[in-house]
């Protein structure tokens, strides 16, 4: 960590150790206030915010015009960061236990800082008594798509047969499917699933290198399955979320996958 770096992360550290100093900032983000609607907000005497202020105008986070206090432009970037923290911090403990038992190596980087998109998901979990309970949830919500995008890592007889069915009876107009070559070998070996990889509204993408991911993306939907780190495919767990936040980091990831198509191709003209 460089200097600057070094104190900037103390700048912070220093709001997020403070109660009083983290709701004053995200306070005046939602709007410049004066001390009245500050102390009738945040049920706090004058004394103890007008220090926390003081603090904050000391930092240059926070700026007084006649009697109203609102962001400087450093405080305002550091508020907006503030909050996606937040919903990050959020989001992952509200399906803590789906984060930390899965790997997460197959998700990039700029979209694991962006799981606050995903602060509405929720996990369906099979049961000792309903083992296929989060398969059932997942074929269930299939059945209300038009349009899917897969990301598919296993060679699957129930999800593969599934998918047929749906297009061959028209309630899916359009499937774009990301899989690994092996899968697409063992899929034509089976004369009853071949022809999936030949329908008109049927795109598939092979890619030749590991994939530990399931995803799907539909207009109504996203779901999520992952891989255990010591890597098996983890059945009893499927994240959803129905909202247009997760809608978007679904497609994001969605649409990595399918950029390392177009690297694939890169590299073979060059």
């Amino acid at each position: 960590m460089s200097k600057n770096e070094n104190h900037e992360f103390k700048n912070i550290k220093y709001i997020l150790t403070s109660t009083m100093r983290t709701k004053l900032i995200i306070s005046i983000y939602e709007k410049e206030k004066n001390l009245e609607e500050l102390r009738n907000e945040l049920k706090k005497p004058s004394a103890t915010i007008l220090h926390g202020l003081k603090e904050l105008e000391n930092l240059n986070f926070v700026k007084k015009i006649n009697k109203n206090y609102s962001l400087t432009s450093n405080g305002y970037l550091l508020a907006v960061n503030m909050l996606k923290l937040i919903e990050n911090w959020y989001s992952i403990n509200k399906n803590e236990i789906f984060w930390n038992r899965h790997d997460l190596k197959c998700i990039p980087k700029d979209l694991l800082k962006k799981l606050y998109q995903l602060k509405n998901s929720y996990c369906i979990n099979s049961t000792n008594d309903d083992l296929s309970k989060a398969l059932t949830t997942y074929i269930e919500l299939l059945g209300e798509s038009k349009n899917l995008k897969i990301i598919l890592p296993i060679f699957s007889e129930i999800h593969i047969e599934n998918l047929l069915n749906l297009v061959e009876k028209g309630i899916i107009n359009n499937l774009s499917l990301i899989t690994r070559e092996e899968i697409i070998e063992s899929i034509n070996e089976h004369p009853k699933f071949k022809e999936i990889l030949n329908l008109n509204n049927v795109k598939v993408t092979t890619l030749n290198l590991p994939i530990n991911i399931f995803l799907t993306c539909s207009d109504e939907f996203i779901s999520l399955t992952l891989f255990f780190k010591d890597g098996h495919y983890d059945d009893s767990q499927l994240l959803i979320d129905r909202s247009e936040e997760g809608a978007t980091w679904g497609k994001s990831l969605f649409e990595y996958y399918l950029g390392k198509e177009d690297d694939k191709e890169k590299m073979i003209v060059e």
